[in-house]
């Protein structure tokens, strides 16, 4: 009889928040580089105008609905796959399979596209200075598809390894800076519809190589390239992939397609600036998703390496990952909110009309987050099929209220329905979770950080109807000053003893 301790299941549950903690700590440090992209929104308006800026969110968009129907589910593939292959040969099949399966696909799509490229440009709208070079435009832009499938499936690859801060740092940071620095180039030599999408096209192809540069050091690509993918890899691949597709797809539909659509609603320049406005306001809202998207890398590899362990301590990262989420994500929505007007008066002239897009779409994020990564979890421990009943009833939701409030609302009730449509998806994988894995995530102590983190969102209201007679910068800039005290305030007093002790030495620098 062994005389080795036996781990009690309250140090295992305190050991996966502890390693969940560190992993949101670095990704969370890393996602903060996705606030230059939100910086570089204004600067594109500026040197290229709304409406081009538009056109290319509405390509952008395109190309994201595109891949992620034609990388075959691959990014969600390997997050099941990768964590429980149990050699390096293994790891190099799973890698060698998702590349052939995720970026093939994509490259004769591409082809395809920048052929048709003369039968696709008079379906969209674009000002008149745009449209000499709308076919050119598109035949460039189409071979984002195989950039953008490469990065997501390396980096998918460095994620499922537990590689959380370099995946973003990369994609996020050094994406956006690269970008950033080609479109002020490219604007510099006069060029303008064309310059945005050759700077978008050079910051990816950089991306790419540096994701396979570092997929190197995880895993080796000459093992990659001379390991042979049995037949039994490329089925799991397959199946693990196309089996949650379609809800990745629906999933994609909410970012991106009310872009396309809000192109639509006017001819011409007009239905350029309107994709403009949307995608503005998006962006803007998708600091808030910072928090979800945080704990929806790093939860998904660590639940799929727990679920062949103790249940209960997935269930204890759920709490926890639910509480730290609120008292994160709704002060920071709050925020945004209030200092909406603000930032958009860095944008072009016009940008100022997207304050109610941005205010509806920050606060079904901030809802989204509340909720918790359960979406994240099902992926990796439910049934497969699970995922695509929640997503599909969210997407029939949003198209009732798209059609309910578009006719009246314009591009605010696009923004209506991709809120309804986000919440109620997010909603449905909480009770699937509950149902089918019978997993909690709001027991005690959620409530007292619900009622604190409640109380700290309503003090940005009443700041902003106490400073409405200032200038608007000024304003802004004390909306902002607010928020990182605000912020701990919730983190304080909303979060349990169990949560804080998890950040470890950040939570007694911060004084939490």
């Amino acid at each position: 009889m062994s005389d080795a301790p036996v781990a009690s299941p309250i140090d295992e549950s305190h050991a996966a928040r502890r390693k969940a903690a560190k992993g949101v700590g670095s990704v969370a440090a890393a996602r903060l580089g996705a606030v230059i992209e939100v910086i570089a929104q204004p600067a594109y308006t500026w040197l290229f105008g709304l409406p081009t800026y538009g056109l290319y969110m509405v390509l952008w968009s395109l190309v994201n609905l595109a891949e992620n129907i034609f990388d075959l589910g691959q990014t969600s593939a390997l997050q099941r796959v990768l964590p429980q292959a149990e050699t390096s040969q293994q790891r190099a099949a799973a890698v060698r399979g998702a590349l052939l399966l995720g970026v093939g696909p994509n490259i004769l799509v591409a082809g395809i596209v920048s052929l048709a490229a003369p039968l696709i440009a008079p379906i969209l709208n674009v000002a008149a200075a745009d449209l000499p070079r709308l076919v050119t435009a598109i035949r460039l832009f189409a071979w984002a598809l195989p950039l953008w499938a490469t990065i997501e499936v390396a980096t998918s690859a460095l994620r499922a390894a537990h590689a959380f801060g370099p995946e973003i740092r990369l994609r996020i940071l050094w994406e956006q800076v690269a970008r950033l620095i080609m479109a002020g180039i490219f604007a510099g030599l006069g060029l303008t519809t064309l310059g945005l999408l050759s700077a978008h096209l050079c910051s990816l192809a950089i991306t790419a190589a540096l994701s396979l540069r570092l997929l190197n050091r995880y895993v080796p690509l000459a093992e990659v390239l001379g390991t042979r993918c049995d037949k039994a890899m490329m089925a799991n691949l397959f199946w693990s992939g196309t089996s949650v597709l379609p809800a990745n797809i629906l999933a994609r539909m909410f970012t991106d397609l009310p872009t396309v659509l809000a192109n639509f609603l006017a001819p011409g320049a007009a239905g350029a600036a309107a994709s403009g406005l949307y995608a503005i306001a998006r962006k803007v809202a998708s600091i808030v998703q910072i928090v979800r998207q945080t704990f929806n890398y790093v939860l998904a590899p660590v639940a799929s390496a727990a679920a062949r362990g103790e249940r209960g301590t997935i269930e204890s990262l759920y709490g926890f990952a639910v509480r730290v989420s609120l008292a994160v994500a709704a002060p920071t929505a709050a925020a945004l909110i209030a200092i909406g007007p603000a930032l958009l008066a860095t944008f072009a002239h016009g940008s100022e009309a997207a304050w109610p897009i941005l205010a509806i779409l920050t606060a079904a994020r901030a809802a989204e987050a509340a909720l918790g990564p359960a979406g994240a979890i099902q992926q990796v421990i439910a049934g497969r099929f699970q995922q695509v009943t929640n997503t599909a009833l969210g997407v029939a939701t949003a198209a009732l209220a798209l059609f309910i409030a578009a006719p009246t609302l314009g591009v605010i009730g696009i923004a209506v329905a991709v809120a309804v449509g986000q919440v109620t998806v997010a909603a449905f994988a909480v009770a699937q979770l509950v149902r089918h894995e019978k997993l909690h995530g709001f027991q005690p102590p959620f409530l007292r950080t619900l009622i604190v983190t409640l109380a700290v969102c309503a003090v940005f209201p009443l700041l902003w109807l106490a400073l409405r007679s200032l200038p608007l910068w000024l304003e802004g800039l004390i909306l902002f000053a607010a928020w990182p005290p605000l912020l701990w305030v919730a983190a304080r007093f909303g979060l349990a003893p169990s949560d804080k002790l998890a950040f470890g030495k950040a939570a007694r620098t911060l004084r939490l």
